[in-house]
C-alpha cells in the first residue's frame, strides 16, 4: 500500500518559500509595510491558469521590487512553484464556490478555495491587519513576527527537552521488565504514548523552523540534538510491539503480557546491521527466547558469523547484568 502524503510537507515547502532571507518573503514584507494587500498563487500549471481570468500577462523574473508594485492592483498574482517568476498579475481568480471555507474575508475565502481545489499553496496578505496566510497541504498558517516566532520555539524547545526526560525514564524501565519478560501492554503504550506527545512537539518546532528560515539555524541545532536518535528509539520501539498502539494503556487489557522481538536491545551491539537483527529476532521469535540462547545458537541464523554473535552475546547478557544492578542501586 503506497504512503499516504503528509499535509505537512506540503505546508512545509510552502513556508521555506516564504521564510526569512527569500526574495519572496522580502517582497511580502514590502507589501505589509506598505500597507496594501495581496493574494499570491504559487503555481501557474495548466490547473491554476483554468481558473484565471483577466488580468494580463508578464512571465518576467521575480524580484521583490516587481511583486510590491503589482501588489497596487487589486487582482491576484501568479508566480510560478519554484517563486523565481512572476506569471500572470491583476487576475481575478474564479475557484469552485462548492468547496468549503471557514475564512470570512473575500481575499481569504478565495485563497483557501483554491489552495484546497487546485492543491497549490497561495499566500494571502490583508491589507487592514497586515496578517499574512499561508495555504497549503489543506492546512493554513499565520506568520508571525520573527522575535515571537523565537520565544514560541524556544519555549517549544525546553517543553520537549521535559518530555524527553520522561520519555528516557519510560525506556530505560521498559529495558529493565524486557530483560526480566515482565513487560505488560500497559508499560509499553506508556511509553509509547510519551514518544507520540514528543513526536507532536517536535513537529511543531519543525514547522517554526521552516518558517523561521535563516534565523532558524540554531534551534535546528537544538532540535537535532534533541530528537534525533530518540525518534530512532521510538521506531524501534514501534518495531518491537507492532500490535500495541498508544491508546491501550486506558483499555482493559492493558495488563495482558507483551513480548518484545529484541530489535531495540539489538540495536546496543557494535556494528550489527539492521538486516542482522531482522534475522535474528525472525530466527528466536522473542526477546525471552534470545536472552536464553548462547553464542553458538546466535551464530546459526544465516549471515550472523561467530564473531558478531559474540558481540551480540556480550552486549545482552551486559544489559541484562546492568538492568539487575539499577534495581538494587
Amino acid at each position: 500500500m503506497p504512503a499516504q502524503p503528509n499535509p505537512n510537507d506540503a505546508l512545509h515547502a510552502a513556508l521555506a518559500l516564504v521564510a526569512p532571507g527569500t526574495a519572496l518573503r522580502d517582497g511580502i514584507d514590502r507589501i505589509v509595510r506598505a500597507k496594501m494587500g495581496a493574494l499570491l498563487v504559487l503555481g501557474d500549471d495548466p490547473k491554476v491558469l483554468s481558473i484565471c481570468t483577466g488580468g494580463f500577462l508578464l512571465d518576467t523574473q521575480f524580484t521583490p521590487q516587481r511583486l510590491s508594485e503589482l501588489a497596487k492592483m487589486d487582482g491576484a498574482i501568479i508566480i510560478s512553484s519554484d517563486g523565481s517568476r512572476i506569471a500572470r498579475a491583476n487576475v481575478h481568480l474564479v475557484p469552485d464556490t462548492n468547496v468549503p471555507t471557514s475564512e470570512t474575508g473575500t481575499r481569504h475565502r478565495t485563497a483557501e478555495r483554491v489552495a484546497l481545489s487546485l492543491g497549490v499553496p497561495v499566500v494571502s496578505v490583508s491589507e487592514e491587519m497586515s496578517v499574512i496566510n499561508v495555504y497549503a497541504g489543506g492546512m493554513k498558517r499565520q506568520l508571525n513576527d520573527i522575535g515571537r516566532l523565537l520565544d514560541r520555539a524556544n519555549q517549544a524547545l525546553q517543553t520537549l527537552e521535559r518530555y524527553k526526560a520522561k520519555l528516557d525514564d519510560g525506556t530505560s524501565a521498559l529495558t529493565a521488565l524486557e530483560v526480566e519478560d515482565v513487560v505488560t501492554v500497559r508499560d509499553v503504550a506508556t511509553v509509547l504514548q510519551r514518544g507520540e506527545m514528543v513526536r507532536q512537539i517536535a513537529a511543531e518546532i519543525e514547522t517554526m523552523i521552516v518558517e523561521l528560515g535563516v534565523d532558524a539555524r540554531l534551534l535546528r541545532l537544538q532540535l537535532d540534538e534533541v530528537f534525533t536518535s530518540l525518534d530512532d528509539e521510538l521506531d524501534l520501539v514501534i518495531a518491537d510491539y507492532p500490535a500495541i498502539a498508544p491508546t491501550q494503556a486506558t483499555g482493559g487489557d492493558a495488563d495482558a503480557p507483551a513480548s518484545p522481538k529484541g530489535l531495540r536491545l539489538l540495536a546496543r551491539v557494535p556494528r550489527l546491521s539492521s538486516q542482522q537483527a531482522a534475522a535474528i529476532t525472525d530466527h528466536f521469535g522473542e526477546l525471552s527466547k534470545l536472552l536464553r540462547a548462547t553464542a553458538d545458537d546466535i551464530a546459526r541464523v544465516p549471515g550472523v558469523s561467530a564473531k558478531t554473535a559474540a558481540a551480540v552475546k556480550d552486549t545482552l547478557d551486559r544489559l541484562t547484568e546492568t538492568s539487575i544492578l539499577d534495581q538494587y542501586i
